[in-house]
């Protein structure tokens, strides 16, 4: 299985929503690590990291989110391995 690195910007209704701490649990299911942050442009930046087919279908989750979020744009780039270890919300 391969690894794979991700940086992912989330854009729309995503803060405010329980946007991160569902990202969490999500990536948590899947072995992902990493962590999900607010920005002060009202986007959820993530950094994700674990199997390409985890990943795959972590920003599958990504598009959608949470009940309450109204998702507009999710945006990725393949990025070099953190190390994150875990993932958190900060």
């Amino acid at each position: 299985m391969s690894e794979k690195s991700m940086t992912i910007n989330v854009y729309g209704r995503v803060q405010g929503v329980n946007y991160r701490n569902s990202a969490q649990q999500k990536a948590q299911s899947l072995g992902i690590s990493g962590f999900a942050k607010n920005m002060p442009d009202g986007r959820v930046y993530i950094e994700a990291e674990g199997h390409a087919e985890a990943l795959d279908v972590f920003i599958e989750w990504c598009r959608q989110g949470p009940p309450m979020a109204i998702v507009s744009k999710v945006s990725t780039e393949q990025a070099e391995a953190f190390g994150h270890r875990g993932f958190r919300i900060r």
